[in-house]
């Protein structure tokens, strides 16, 4: 179990390299996280939401992603409170307090899932959340030492070196955890390292006078990570400010942002300038394209669009002859309106929309969760991806969709077609919708299969990381797990 010093160490990376490291050696290797906060949910193969790390990871694995693969996914809606998704499934919502109650009742749901996945499975690479020297969330943890501890998994800790102060964090674990918890520690890593690695010697030295622990390597900067899918909002801080592209696409980050790799295909593309916008900032004037993203909460989103005032700035594009789309909440923002009778995203039971599309939009308690193969309307181009979301959209616009999906239709286009929406997840990702989209606005595509080129990565990444790791020691104390 690999767990962290803190959140955005990259643990992430690290397991899903060395799920691809283990498959090209032939082991039959799965991925498991007991528990994950993230809005960038996956469907999985199995049907049933995951984050949408643990799908990436079941990628690098070469095997079908499963929700056993992360049996606990909690999606914040609020600044208090999250949804609670179960083996795939919501089980409900819980406020932060709330939920340091009820996590003692889901070990049971995480131990099910765990021996689902190990089955069969040579080596099962489990990935931690946060860090385990959160000791005031010890009490019923199942993220990290409370599930090392009730699986038999032995842990090595991960420190982010590039943000300073690694040795002090790694030590400071040491210090701070129960001997119990301190006792299922193997080693550690070192993640994130830039410059000679030879430097960092006496570091490690210091390291294992303070603890005992082994160092189980030093990786550098993975620069192909940034080829693959970040898994929450964290990453948002990273995302490209504007590169220089022909064609500037914005995307403004809102508060509840889901979903945001959607734009990962976009950003491969040379030929793109893919701008994050944040609050604070004005959607810049000179965009060509703005596509509103996901949202874990639309109507609160929606408010938060126009404090920023970005409903002037998209209305100017607008008017402009600018193109907008929306995906997912992006597209429910895009209507007339959008209603919540029962109040699920919280006490404002209608809003208005932006007013480009002329649709409505009702939130319903049922969840649409599937994957899905469609075609786009206007030129039949073959589309993958995924639903999830709340609420049924009608409206005339939706007399022009957006895609057939099994023959029905999705999503809407307005009159002059400047504006178009979709509940349809990783629309991007699909080559040639992506290229014909592009060539709208006079550019061409260079990434020709987006797909191959994460594949391509994870098998660089597995390359450094069987360089740089003592793979062998690893896999010798995990043939050790109780």
């Amino acid at each position: 179990m690999f767990q962290g010093t803190g959140s955005d160490v990259g643990k992430t990376v690290l397991v899903a390299g060395l799920c691809r490291l283990a498959a090209n050696r032939g082991l039959k290797v799965r991925p498991f996280k007991p528990q994950n906060m993230s809005n960038n949910a996956a469907v999985a193969d199995d049907g049933g939401e995951i984050g949408r790390a643990q799908w990436l990871q079941a990628l690098a694995a070469r095997v079908p992603s499963s929700v056993h693969m992360n049996p606990v996914l909690l999606k914040p809606q609020s600044e208090m409170g999250s949804q609670i998704v179960v083996q795939g499934t919501v089980r409900g919502q819980a406020a932060g307090r709330d939920y340091q109650r009820l996590k003692a009742e889901l070990l049971g749901a995480v131990l099910e899932s765990f021996a689902e996945v190990s089955r069969n499975a040579d080596l099962v690479l489990v990935e931690g959340a946060g860090s385990p020297a959160e000791i005031n969330l010890r009490a019923g943890d199942i993220a990290n030492m409370g599930f090392a501890r009730a699986a038999g998994v032995p842990v090595v800790l991960v420190g982010d070196i590039d943000r300073g102060g690694v040795i002090a964090s790694i030590v400071g674990t040491h210090a701070i955890l129960d001997p119990s918890d301190r006792a299922m520690v193997a080693g550690y890593l070192i993640n994130k390292f830039r410059g000679d690695v030879s430097l960092f010697g006496e570091g490690v030295t210091a390291i294992g006078s303070f603890t005992g622990w082994d160092c189980f390597g030093i990786v550098p900067w993975l620069k192909d990570a940034a080829r693959l899918p970040a898994e929450d909002s964290v990453a948002l801080e990273r995302l490209a400010r504007g590169t220089g592209g022909a064609l500037k696409i914005a995307v403004p980050v809102l508060s509840r942002i889901a979903n945001f790799d959607d734009f990962d295909a976009l950003a491969a593309e040379p030929s793109v300038e893919l701008v994050f916008v944040r609050p604070g900032e004005r959607l810049p004037a000179d965009a060509a394209l703005v596509v509103l993203p996901g949202s874990k909460s639309t109507i609160s989103d929606l408010a938060d669009f126009r404090a920023q005032g970005w409903d002037k700035d998209l209305a100017a594009h607008v008017r402009r002859g600018g193109r907008v789309i929306g995906v997912c909440g992006g597209y429910q923002m895009l209507g007339r309106a959008v209603r919540d009778p029962d109040g699920i995203e919280g006490p404002v039971r209608e809003t208005e929309g932006l007013g480009l599309l002329d649709i409505e939009t009702v939130l319903s308690p049922e969840k649409t969760v599937r994957n899905i193969h469609a075609v786009s309307v206007d030129r039949g181009e073959p589309l993958t991806g995924y639903e999830i979301h709340l609420g049924q959209t009608s409206g005339a616009d939706c007399t022009r969709p957006f895609a057939l999906i099994d023959g029905r239709p999705d999503g809407a286009t307005s009159p002059d077609r400047k504006v178009s929406g979709t509940y349809l997840h990783g629309v991007f990702v699909s080559d040639a919708y992506r290229a014909r989209l592009l060539s709208e606005f006079g550019v061409t595509g260079g990434v020709e299969d987006y797909r191959a080129e994460v594949d391509a990565a994870l098998d660089r990444i597995a390359a450094d990381l069987e360089r740089y790791i003592d793979y062998d020691r690893l896999y010798e104390i995990a043939g050790r797990a109780d």
